[in-house]
C-alpha cells in the first residue's frame, strides 16, 4: 500500500513512522524531511497547492493520501483529492473553517452552546482599541485567520492587547489573517489538548494530551507553535473527560453535520480546564504537534485502521489501545526562534539518541546536504520518550536531548512539570 504524507513537519514524521510499521506500507512525503526519507522517499512540493499534490497522488498511484497540516486543509487540498477519485485523509475546507477562522468557529460555538469564554469580533483596529480601553482587564486578542499557532496574545493588561491590535490588524503581522480579530476574555485554569478522529458519522476518542506553547522554561516568552508536550495530563480525569465528550465532541460534531459539514479526520480541541470545567479555547482540525507526536508513541498496534477508515468515512467498530501509560516530547528549536534563525546548521547525536531504549527522535525543520542532516526550520526536532509514568519518560527524553547538538540549540527543560514529581 502507497501512503502519500503532504507535510514536512514532527507530525508528519510521527504518522509516516506509526503508517511505514504496517507491513507492505511504502511512505512518500510531499514535501517531508530528512526523518521521512530514511523510511520512505520525499518529493519537494508545495503542501498547499491543489493540483501539484493531486498531480502527485496519481503520478504515484497513492492508495492513500495523509494530509498533516493546517494551511492545505484550509486550502481544499483534500476536497481536490477527493474530487479526483483518490482517498484522502482530513476535512473538507468547509469542515476546516473550524481552525480557518477563530471567528466561524466562535460563533459556531454560540449557535450550538457549547461552553466558551465570551468574545467580540472586530473588522477595524479603532473600534478594537476603543473596546480594549473600555473594558481594561486581561484579554485574549487572536487573529482570525491561520498565523502557525502566533497569531494569539494574552494580554494582561490594556496597553498590551493594544499592542496585540496593532501588530495583527495594522503592521499586518500575519498577512491576511489579521483582516479581522477576535477579543476574548482571558481564561485561568489549566490549557489541555484533546483529540478526536471522526468518520463523518461516528468518533474515536484519543489521548488527552498538555502542549507547552511558551519558549521558555515557566510558561515564559512568546508564543511558538509548541515546545513540547506530555501524555496523559492529570487534570484530565475520567470526570472532566466525560464532560469535554458530552458537552464539547459530541455538540461539534453533531453541529457540524447539521450545517452541512460533516467532519471527517483529526479534531483537536483545546481546551481550559476552569475549576473542573471544560471550556473550548479554540479548534484545530488536524493532529496537534507536538501532540502527536505523543499519541503516535503511545498507540498500540497498526494506526492504519483509524486514518483509512475516517477517510473512507467507516470506522467499523475500532478501539483504540495504547501501548505505554506516558508519553513525552521535548522540542528542539533553532537559535532565535520564534523569530529569526539560522538555517543549515549541521545536527549532531541524532543516531546516538535515537539507539536509545524507548525512544524515538522525530524530525521537523530538517534537510539533507550532502548525506549530512542540517537544520532547515525554527523547530527542527521533536524527541520524544515513551515510559510507565511522566517522569520515566521525562528521563528518558531528556537523556536523549543532551546527546543532540546544533548550533544554537535550544529548548525548555520543564516539559511536563505539571505532572512531574521532582
Amino acid at each position: 500500500m502507497r501512503v502519500l504524507i503532504v507535510g514536512g513537519g514532527a507530525r508528519e514524521h510521527a504518522l509516516a513512522w506509526r503508517l511505514s510499521q504496517d507491513s507492505g506500507v511504502e511512505i512518500i512525503g510531499a514535501p517531508g524531511n530528512a526523518g521521512i526519507a530514511a523510511i520512505g522517499r520525499t518529493v519537494p512540493v508545495d503542501p498547499s497547492d491543489a493540483d501539484r499534490v493531486v498531480a502527485l497522488a496519481q503520478k504515484e498511484s497513492a492508495d492513500l493520501v495523509v494530509v498533516g497540516p493546517e494551511a492545505p486543509l484550509v486550502a481544499g487540498v483534500v476536497d481536490a483529492l477527493r474530487d479526483h477519485g483518490i482517498e484522502a485523509f482530513g476535512p473538507s475546507r468547509e469542515a476546516a473553517q473550524l481552525e480557518g477562522s477563530k471567528i466561524f468557529s466562535k460563533e459556531f460555538m454560540a449557535r450550538h452552546a457549547i461552553p466558551t469564554a465570551g468574545f467580540a469580533v472586530f473588522d477595524d483596529p479603532d473600534s478594537a482599541t476603543r473596546y480594549i480601553q473600555e473594558a481594561n482587564r486581561p484579554l485574549v486578542v487572536k487573529a482570525d485567520g491561520l498565523a502557525a499557532g502566533k497569531g494569539v496574545i494574552v494580554a494582561s493588561n490594556a496597553a498590551d492587547a493594544i499592542a496585540g491590535v496593532d501588530r495583527i490588524m495594522r503592521e499586518r503581522a500575519f498577512g491576511g489573517a489579521g483582516d479581522r480579530v477576535l477579543i476574548e476574555e482571558c481564561l485561568v485554569g489549566q490549557e489541555v489538548s484533546y483529540h478526536v478522529v471522526s468518520d463523518g458519522v461516528r468518533f474515536i476518542p484519543l489521548a488527552p494530551a498538555q502542549d507547552h506553547k511558551r519558549a521558555f522554561d515557566g510558561d515564559e516568552g512568546p508564543n511558538t507553535g509548541g515546545m513540547g508536550a506530555y501524555s496523559p495530563p492529570p487534570v484530565v480525569t475520567p470526570g472532566i473527560e466525560k464532560k469535554i465528550l458530552d458537552r464539547v465532541v459530541q455538540p461539534t460534531l453533531r453541529g457540524m453535520a447539521a450545517e452541512g459539514r460533516p467532519f471527517r479526520g483529526a479534531l483537536f480541541v483545546g481546551l481550559m480546564i476552569v475549576d473542573g470545567e471544560p471550556l473550548v479555547l479554540e479548534y484545530n482540525t488536524r493532529f496537534g504537534d507536538p501532540e502527536c507526536q505523543t499519541l503516535m508513541t503511545r498507540w498500540k498496534g497498526s494506526v492504519l485502521p483509524l486514518i483509512q477508515g475516517s477517510a473512507q468515512g467507516d470506522f467499523a467498530g475500532l478501539t483504540p489501545e495504547w501501548e505505554a501509560p506516558a508519553s513525552l516530547c521535548v522540542v528542539l528549536a533553532a537559535g532565535g526562534y520564534p523569530g529569526s534563525y539560522e538555517k543549515g546548521t549541521p545536527i549532531h547525536g541524532l543516531d546516538a539518541a535515537s539507539a536509545l531504549p524507548h525512544v524515538t527522535v522525530f524530525h521537523a525543520g530538517t534537510a539533507l546536504h550532502d548525506d549530512t542532516v542540517v537544520t532547515s526550520g525554527g523547530r527542527v526536532l521533536s524527541v520524544t520518550a515513551i515510559g510507565e509514568s511522566i517522569d520515566e519518560a521525562a528521563e528518558r527524553a531528556y537523556e536523549a536531548v543532551e546527546k543532540i547538538d546544533f548550533k544554537g540549540k535550544q529548548f525548555r527543560r520543564d516539559i511536563g512539570w505539571r505532572a512531574r514529581s521532582g
